[in-house]
């Protein structure tokens, strides 16, 4: 088992974030290439919490080693189940991810969040990041072992790319719904002045 863990901060809030995650794989991020489609299965909100649970299916296009495609039978389109849940009172956004794909010889679980910087809560979001790597196939350790660091070190690898194209997201999501903001205030003052 081999375990990924990382943390940073976005110079965003916490209601800017949580509503561009839903963006996240969008054609403004340039990072995300490797996403093919985003379906969402099922949302749904706990009348007694308030909480909003979403399934996604995400569909992958993989560019790992030659040899882990061909140890996994030569498919390099993947699927992810992501269970998120919004928690809009304790100011919480948790991402549970696992792979559908390869199952039989890898476990991947991904856990991500988002929430308030402790020290900066209005202006700043922290997110946490952590992946267990789990090689299942039968053999020997030395190929489990080598799944799992090659899994751990694509991942560090697509982490980094992940946070860079969601400070894109960020970006935009800011100006052009600025912008929207302008413009129905600009219509809305027009219309209170006399004609």
């Amino acid at each position: 088992m081999k375990v990924f863990e990382s943390k940073c901060s976005f110079d965003y809030p916490w209601d800017e974030v949580s509503t561009a995650n839903w963006r996240k794989y969008c054609p403004w991020n340039d990072k995300a290439s490797h996403v093919i489609a985003v379906d969402t299965l099922s949302r749904r909100v706990d009348e007694k919490t308030g909480i909003l649970r979403t399934e996604r299916l995400i569909t992958c296009h993989q560019s790992a080693p030659k040899w882990v495609i061909t140890l996994l039978g030569g498919n390099v389109t993947s699927h992810v189940l992501e269970t998120s849940y919004v928690d809009p009172v304790a100011k919480k956004v948790t991402m549970c991810s696992t792979n559908l794909s390869w199952q039989n010889l890898l476990s991947v679980r991904e856990t991500v969040t988002y929430s308030p910087h402790p020290a900066f809560p209005d202006t700043k979001t922290q997110f946490t990041q952590d992946a267990t790597v789990v090689a299942l196939c039968g053999g020997w350790q030395k190929v489990k072992n080598g799944i799992e660091a090659a899994t751990v070190e694509r991942f560090g690898e697509n982490a980094k790319k992940g946070r860079e194209g969601f400070e894109t997201v960020l970006a935009m999501s800011r100006r052009v719904f600025g912008e929207q903001r302008d413009r129905e205030h600009h219509s809305r003052h027009e219309e209170a002045q006399p004609a």
